[in-house]
């Protein structure tokens, strides 16, 4: 079972959020809290704010414990950007992109995580 946590139009470049998410990707749930609660990034906070909302839709929505839950996915996509311009001589002005990004997390249950691959009697699991 998949569950999904979703952050839209968040004033933070992706390219920022994305160093972030790549650190913590591959991570279990408890070490990933801990990496992103101690790392000194402002994007951090952001996408550990996301992880906290999947975990909370994974306990009240599924019913689901805190140690059946795995990090399946962390997706940053461009958002809409914001254009403003910054005035400069003889009456022309340059244009600035303030960019945003969305951030997606969708956890996945450890027991639905386990199909499709061996048991250790060699033969894949069905579904």
């Amino acid at each position: 079972m998949e569950i999904k946590a979703v952050q839209k139009t968040t004033r933070q470049t992706p390219l920022k959020v994305r160093l972030v998410a790549n650190a913590v990707r591959k991570l279990s749930i408890p070490k990933a809290i801990t990496q992103l609660a101690t790392m000194e990034r402002r994007a951090s906070l952001l996408v550990l704010k996301v992880l906290r909302q999947a975990i909370a839709n994974a306990l009240h929505n599924h019913h689901l414990s805190l140690d059946q839950l795995t990090i399946k996915s962390i997706l940053v996509n461009e958002g809409p950007r914001y254009k403003r311009f910054n005035a400069v001589s003889r009456g022309r002005g340059h244009a600035i992109l303030k960019r945003t990004c969305h951030v997606t997390v969708i956890l996945i249950s450890q027991d639905a995580s386990l199909i499709g691959k061996e048991s250790p009697t060699g033969k894949k699991r069905k579904m």
